[in-house]
């Protein structure tokens, strides 16, 4: 088991090595003594634009004019204080129990960080932008474009995901274009791996075909393919159940700001969870906004620690095989029936209101016109049958353009790369530009 955790948290990184124009495997340095190759993780994400982008993109509720609604940023940041949490107390547990040589703080950067990046791959206006860009894909009205793609080439843009999205961009796209990425190292990597499948396997998975080379290498060197299987890595069991955590309780928190519902509405959610200060709490002569605040800190508080138990006691199964979500192992029955009945909630009576389903049927005219325009200007330009305004048009993408070398493929994945990376405000900026270059 000591020898599997040496690999489970391995420093390694991919680098581009100029000479053999590949990437290579490198050992990381601690760069002193109070930054670690972790932290360098971290800090490589903060300072990304993939993530600084994430504060104009949508959580759930597109272009809401309300500055207390959670947007990507402001929830990948909570995830991270969630994950945080969580690492620490797994590292701790880890080097009590497993490997004396395993410094807890590591442990706890890697699921910060997994946590942190978990979301740089969604496209504007969130699920709504990730079901636009599979829909479209998919419209047979859009074969012809799609026709000369294998079938995994075409499955990818089919069953599009920000999941994927968000491997590609640490590996591939951030800060050195196709040499490297991020070059985050391998344990922040698999730690943020949710679905270790292709999109020929599922439409829930973590890598398309242009990454699947580094991340079965990825995979290996974690020790984590095991009779032909992939195993996923422990700790993206603590990533996912923070991200759970968090939006199933503040995405109702949002929901009573909107207006959406009333606190009233939840109350048998929260009553699940037998708070301590539960009567306390809607005693106090507070706005309801205020409560709720308050009730979903606790519950997360609850949650995290009861989360933190569980993971002790799989820890083994955990590093072995696949196994089922956190919260699925939970023992506190209240626990598990509390988070799951908010996220039943938040499905019934939140994401299906009328409003939010208007400004989604916009959310999807404006990314189906934004794939009508560069797909059909980047295939001409394939097929050498390109105009003036659609030259102009690729020309606008700038460094995003893509290669004329590439492949059909990766020309439409640049595409994708490019409108996927879009805040919400810039795709409408994006579309009105559009709408007057065809008038």
């Amino acid at each position: 088991m000591k020898h599997n955790w040496d690999k489970l948290l391995s420093s390694k990184r991919f680098k581009f090595d100029n000479d053999t124009n590949k990437l290579i495997i490198i050992k990381s340095k601690n760069l002193n003594n109070f930054r670690s190759a972790f932290s360098q993780d971290y800090d490589r994400i903060i300072f990304s634009n993939s993530f600084r982008r994430l504060s104009r993109k949508t959580q759930v509720h597109p272009l809401s004019q309300n500055d207390h609604v959670h947007n990507r940023l402001t929830h990948s940041l909570e995830v991270a204080s969630v994950g945080r949490s969580l690492g620490l107390g797994a590292g701790e547990f880890i080097k009590e129990t497993i490997d004396e040589n395993i410094n807890p703080s590591d442990v706890s950067y890697i699921v910060q960080t997994a946590c942190l990046a978990h979301d740089i791959g969604n496209p504007p206006f969130g699920h709504a932008g990730e079901d636009s860009i599979k829909r479209w894909f998919k419209n047979g009205d859009n074969s012809k474009y799609l026709m000369s793609l294998s079938e995994s080439e075409r499955l990818d843009f089919e069953h599009f995901d920000g999941n994927a999205q968000s491997f590609r961009i640490v590996c591939e796209i951030e800060n050195n274009l196709y040499k490297g990425g991020m070059c985050l190292t391998f344990a922040t990597l698999g730690a943020l791996v949710k679905y270790p499948r292709s999109s020929q396997e599922t439409e829930k998975f973590s890598f398309f075909q242009s990454e699947q080379s580094t991340f079965n290498t990825l995979f290996d060197e974690l020790g984590l393919i095991k009779n032909n299987e992939i195993i996923r890595h422990p700790l993206s069991y603590l990533m996912e159940v923070a991200d759970d955590i968090c939006y199933s309780l503040l995405d109702i928190k949002d929901a009573i700001e909107l207006k959406i519902i009333k606190l009233e509405d939840v109350l048998g959610i929260f009553e699940l969870f037998k708070l301590e200060k539960y009567k306390k709490i809607l005693a106090l002569d507070i706005s309801d906004n205020k409560k709720a605040s308050m009730l979903s800190a606790f519950c997360i508080n609850a949650l995290t620690s009861h989360a933190m138990d569980i993971f002790k006691l799989n820890i083994d199964n955990l590093a072995q095989s696949n196994q089922k979500h956190l919260i699925e192992l939970f023992t506190n029955e209240d626990f598990k029936k509390g988070i799951k009945e908010a996220k039943k909630f938040g499905y019934e009576r939140i994401f299906k209101t009328p409003d939010k389903k208007l400004l989604e049927i916009e959310a999807d005219k404006h990314i189906s016109l934004l794939l009508d325009t560069y797909i059909q200007a980047t295939y001409n330009e394939h097929i050498n049958n390109i105009n003036e305004k659609q030259e102009k048009l690729l020309k606008s993408m700038l460094e995003d353009r893509p290669n004329k070398s590439f492949t059909l493929y990766q020309k439409y994945q640049r595409v994708v790369d490019y409108i996927s990376g879009m805040t919400d405000n810039y795709v409408l900026l994006s579309v009105g530009k559009i709408k007057k270059s065809l008038n």
